[in-house]
């Protein structure tokens, strides 16, 4: 890293050259032959400093320099001792620091760093004594400590800076010279007593450092500094961090005298050591409201300083606190509105922010009025606070969609990078999402801003949006003429993404489908291949007039995994075949989450990244196709998400599952770990016994588990084909293998072993393991695709379940399908609600369900299942009731 007082030389130097660099076209040959001038007799510290500065700007930019070469210029450099210019030694000291890992024997300089370490001159011992360890080791260094600690205050205190500087810049000296650092713990703790607030604060960190392995006695020297006290509001600072440090490990414990020493430095007359107090309570985990109300209320208090570093400090905590307790800084309100009109906009912005997290749905109006009065003042990074203040505003209050709407729509308009642009556009996405009557209005707006977007992401972002949402709008067609001018105009990544929103449209209104076509065949002569392409690919889908076609190809897309897609592709080409490549031998997609979902831009196929990133699934698939008793099993349908821990995580054994589930067969995976130092496992397998229906075929066992070296063994079963009832089962397991006993030293086995076994923990497979999550942006459409030939519905009664909150949540885990239309969120104060639901049951097959909930007493269910065929749906219906 480049110390700070030479990148302050260099920027100095360049402005002084009119904003060039200076160094720029330096050649490390012409800058060694400089160095010659170090030779000279008498030194001229200027010339000498400049020539240093070259060389360290040269190391700096990565130029490789030899051995031979930095020795030669280190060697002149030490003459450069015999001056006493304080600006030269300094360079002299950064140099040496350089250039100790490439010169040799730069030892040679010891003598003169020791000089200089114990002579009168305060300022040249700390960069002597920090240069000195550069290039010495830390006994040689330690050595020292009698000099340095029988000095004054100043020289301890930079001494001690010196070690901890060690202790966190270089670790790795630490952990092999421990004994030798600890030498310094009476030094420090003379030190830690002493009337200088420095001194007091780097002897507290090096006894810290020195024993942060060790949990009691850093609890020892905590309590020995809260019984006497400290002078340093350093020190204090310190010690309220390291407290609160112990306390997370204690998960937060309120009646520590750790947590009451925390409270007691709120009392300190120091601001500094009032405002850690106040930060460390504030990021306890799991406080209350009522906990907080003390650091609150101090953090109030600086909220009308005087001094604006304060004013900062207190209204960016009492942000970060408005964002999981806003009630408990509603009591803050008065100050915090003052603090909109500060002249710091920094302090205004974060005020304004936190008002919109604690703020009444009264004053949104008036916070709105006074947010617009200095948005042209602030950077982008704090209108992107902003927005996502307002964005958690309109979750909070979805009434005042309409005032929030034209606010961002107005910010909008406005000059901005990509990311406060792209902050707002997903602002206005997100109220179209929650709030349907907002819809036509946010993409009235949408549509306005993509006639002058200058990026391209957020044009074809709209446009996909405009293609899922614009034709089931009032009036359709006044959005084509928006998203037609984007062919005419815009670079091919939009005139893509516009062609793409344009089918839909046709797709899903018969109104507009005659004026779609036309369009498209317009841009079937459009001079970019992939325009061209899916101009040509829509228009023959539409011209079909379809609904199954339209659905699979235009609104709903495919589903499959991409990798997966290239490599059954690949295997089909290598293996000739008279069967049609069948699309249900392609692994399937996992369904994204909503967060997912708002990063996945469309943008054309030719502008994807090169290399497709492998999924978890795909990385299994792999994985289990290496094993040959599973080469026949075919494409990988799907993996848990999560390892089943069957065993708890201090036993000897620990073991977790992992299910994979094949068309016809299931595979259970055991990651095993042993956690015996005296004992080898051999031939480990888990003997699985199933209560119905499952049959197990084969163990593939794990040939060795060493100690702590992780081992993984499969169980295949088959899965049953008829009955419905018999797809949830529950498994009895327990691992078998041979043990011996070995030697923790030297790891060496017994030859003979014995057999032995260890009970895990059950294993449930239900009904969700037999389900992949597919995303149905038009559930309707789906709905229809697949037809009611094997459609079946069941009303049930959840008894035990009284919120439809709750019902929601629990079926949608239940059944492992993935919500649709976010139709998961349930509007409040309503006593009815529809859940819709896609996935793809295992062998290819769409399933479809939607569930209407309404809330009496307590929850009756009416279940509604499609499939294109018959035993899917026997297996909700059954699995459910």
């Amino acid at each position: 890293m480049i110390p700070r007082h030479f990148l302050i030389f260099l920027v100095f130097l360049c402005v002084s050259g009119g904003g060039s660099n200076p160094f720029q076209n330096l050649e490390k040959s012409a800058v060694l032959q400089e160095a010659r001038l170090f030779n000279e007799t008498p030194v001229n510290p200027r010339k000498c400093a400049h020539i240093l500065t070259k060389i360290l700007y040269l190391i700096n930019q990565g130029e490789h320099m030899g051995a031979t070469e930095a020795t030669e210029a280190f060697f002149a450099m030490t003459k450069l001792f015999q001056s006493n210019d304080p600006t030269l030694r300094r360079m002299c000291y950064l140099t040496i620091k350089e250039m100790s890992s490439i010169s040799e024997d730069v030892i040679i300089v010891t003598s003169s760093l020791t000089k200089d370490m114990t002579g009168k001159d305060d300022s040249y011992r700390g960069p002597a004594v920090r240069a000195l360890c550069k290039i010495t080791d830390v006994s040689v260094t330690c050595a020292q400590r009698g000099s340095l600690a029988s000095r004054p205050p100043p020289p301890v205190s930079l001494c001690l800076l010196h070690i901890i500087g060690f202790l966190f810049v270089a670790q790795h000296l630490l952990k092999t010279s421990f004994d030798v650092v600890k030498r310094w713990v009476n030094e420090a703790q003379e030190a830690a007593s002493s009337d200088n607030i420095m001194v007091q604060y780097h002897a507290l960190g090096l006894l810290y450092h020195v024993r942060k392995n060790d949990r009691l006695s850093v609890n020892k020297m905590l309590s020995k500094f809260m019984r006497h006290g400290l002078k340093s509001p350093f020190a204090y600072c310190m010690m309220i961090r390291v407290a609160s440090k112990l306390l997370e490990e204690e998960d937060g414990n309120r009646d520590s005298p750790l947590f009451d020493f925390i409270e007691s430095c709120m009392r300190n007359k120091h601001e500094m050591v009032v405002y850690e107090a106040a930060s460390a309570i504030v990021n306890l985990p799991s406080c209350t409201a009522k906990e907080l109300a003390p650091a609150v209320a101090v953090l109030q208090l600086f909220c009308s300083s005087p001094k604006a570093a304060l004013r900062y400090a207190a209204v960016r905590t009492l942000n970060k606190v408005a964002m999981k307790h806003p009630s408990a800084v509603t009591a803050c309100n008065l100050d915090l509105e003052n603090l909109v009109t500060d002249s710091n906009r920094s302090i205004a912005t974060l005020a304004i922010t936190t008002l919109l997290k604690t703020g009444s749905e009264s004053s949104i109006d008036r916070l709105m009025k006074q947010i617009s009065s200095f948005m042209s003042e602030i950077s982008d990074e704090f209108k992107v606070v902003v927005v996502q203040a307002i964005n958690a505003l309109c979750h909070k209050y979805p009434r005042k969609h309409s005032v929030m709407m034209n606010f961002l729509f107005t910010m909008l308009r406005e000059e901005g990078g990509f990311d406060y642009k792209r902050a707002i556009v997903d602002c206005i996405i997100s109220i179209i999402e929650e709030n349907p009557e907002s819809k036509e209005t946010g993409l009235s707006h949408l549509c306005e801003f993509i006639e002058d977007c200058e990026f391209t992401v957020l044009a074809t972002r709209i446009l996909h949006l405009l293609g899922q949402e614009g034709p089931r709008t009032n009036n359709p067609s006044k959005y084509i003429r928006f998203i037609y001018n984007r062919v005419i105009l815009e670079n091919e990544e939009v005139r893509a993404g516009a062609v793409s929103a344009l089918a839909k449209f046709g797709a899903q209104n018969e109104d507009t489908l005659p004026s779609v076509l036309v369009l498209l065949r317009r841009c079937v002569m459009d001079d970019d291949n992939e325009v061209r392409d899916r101009a040509t690919f829509y228009l023959n889908i539409l011209e079909h007039k379809q609904k199954a076609l339209n659905s699979t190809y235009i609104i709903n897309g495919l589903s499959v995994s991409i990798p997966g897609l290239e490599r059954a592709l690949q295997q089909y080409t290598l293996e000739p075949s008279d069967k049609p490549f069948d699309l249900k031998s392609v692994p399937l997609a996992t369904a994204p989450t909503s967060e997912q979902r708002i990063e996945n831009l469309p943008v054309t196929a030719a502008r994807q990244p090169e290399k497709v990133v492998s999924t978890r699934q795909d990385i299994f698939q792999e994985q289990l196709a290496a094993v040959p008793e599973f080469k026949d099993l075919g494409p990988l349908f799907k993996s848990s998400s999560e390892p089943v821990a069957l065993t708890e995580s201090e036993t000897e054994y620990v073991v977790r599952c992992t299910k994979h589930t094949f068309v016809n067969h299931m595979v259970f995976q055991f990651d095993c770990t042993n956690t015996l130092n005296d004992q080898i496992l051999e031939n480990v397998t888990v003997q699985m016994e199933p209560t119905e229906g499952y049959d197990v075929i084969c163990c593939v066992p794990a040939k060795s588990l060493s100690y702590n070296q992780p081992g993984t063994c499969y169980t295949l079963v088959s899965v049953p084909e008829e009955d419905p009832a018999a797809f949830s089962c529950t498994f009895s397991c327990s691992m078998k293998f041979t043990v011996k006993d070995c030697d923790p030293n030297t790891g060496e086995a017994d030859v003979e072993g014995y057999e032995d076994e260890y009970v895990l923990e059950d294993i449930e497979v239900t009904v969700a393991d037999h389900i992949q999550k597919v995303l149905k942006p038009n559930f309707g459409a789906a709905w229809d695709e697949v037809g009611e030939d094997f459609e079946k519905e069941e009303t049930f009664n959840l008894s035990t379940i009284k919120t439809l909150e709750e019902a929601v949540s629990n079926v949608i885990k239940f059944l492992g399908m993935q919500p649709c239309e976010r139709s998961d969120k349930v509007p409040e104060n309503k006593n009815a609600h529809t859940l819709y639901l896609a996935g793809v049951f295992r062998g290819g097959s769409d399933l479809l369900v939607r569930a209407k909930l309404v809330l009496t007493d307590t929850v009756t269910m009416q279940v509604t299942a499609r499939s294109k065929e018959e035993l899917p749906v026997d297996v909700v219906m059954a699995s459910v009731g």
